[in-house]
């Protein structure tokens, strides 16, 4: 299993949360992010651009089987990219095991969906 962890611009969240749709991603994790990077966002404020170091983001986790790692890093490049500085970064990790707290069992079929 994988721990894919994404920090995207805030704007192109409905598009990567839908590519993830697409690719049977159901199920992750997303959190309002503050973060500091190479990119300098600027605002406006009555004709006097302000520049400041703090930059909005989305942080994504997302555990996948590893036969689903490359499908889902493929949605996440293809949906979160602008082509711009400040589109973000993934990182990827291994899951040395999961749970599902319901019904106790363990193993890579806690990430599929759960029959009631």
């Amino acid at each position: 299993m994988k721990k894919i962890e994404a920090i995207i611009r805030k704007s192109k969240f409905s598009a990567v949360k839908e590519a993830l749709h697409q690719v049977d991603v159901n199920f992750f994790s997303y959190w309002d992010v503050t973060g500091l990077g190479n990119e300098k966002e600027g605002h406006v404020y009555r004709g006097v651009s302000y520049s400041t170091s703090d930059i909005q983001r989305r942080y994504l986790s997302i555990v996948v089987n590893d036969d689903f790692e490359q499908i889902t890093l493929d949605a996440l490049l293809k949906s979160a990219a602008t082509g711009e500085v400040g589109d973000g970064k993934i990182f990827v990790s291994d899951v040395t095991e999961a749970y599902r707290i319901r019904t106790g069992e363990k193993g890579g079929d806690t990430l599929k969906k759960a029959s009631k």
